[in-house]
C-alpha cells in the first residue's frame, strides 16, 4: 500500500511539570506530550498519524489543516506519512 503525506499546524505548549503538550486545532481532541522539541515532535506525528489512520479505518474524511489557527504559543506544521491512503 501507498503513503500519503499530510500537513498538520500543531502547537506547542511548556507544561507545568516540564517539557512540552502538543494540541493540532484541525484534529479535535488530539494531545500528546514530550521532555524535549525533539520528542514532542516525534510524538506529534505518532499521534496525529494514529489518528488519521482511526478515521481512514473508520471511513471518513480526513480534515485539512486550519490554514489560520489562533493561538500565541509556539506552532510547528508537522508532515505525517500515512499507509493505506
Amino acid at each position: 500500500m501507498a503513503s500519503c503525506e499530510y500537513h498538520y499546524t500543531v502547537f506547542l505548549e511548556p507544561a507545568e511539570e516540564g517539557g512540552f503538550v502538543v494540541t493540532c486545532p484541525a484534529l479535535p481532541g488530539l494531545v500528546t506530550e514530550g521532555d524535549t522539541f525533539e520528542d514532542v515532535r516525534a510524538m506529534a506525528v505518532d499521534a496525529i498519524g494514529g489518528y488519521l489512520e482511526s478515521l481512514i479505518k473508520d471511513g471518513l474524511p480526513l480534515p485539512p489543516d486550519d490554514p489560520r489557527p489562533r493561538s500565541s504559543v509556539l506552532r510547528e506544521t508537522v508532515t505525517v506519512a500515512v499507509e493505506g491512503v
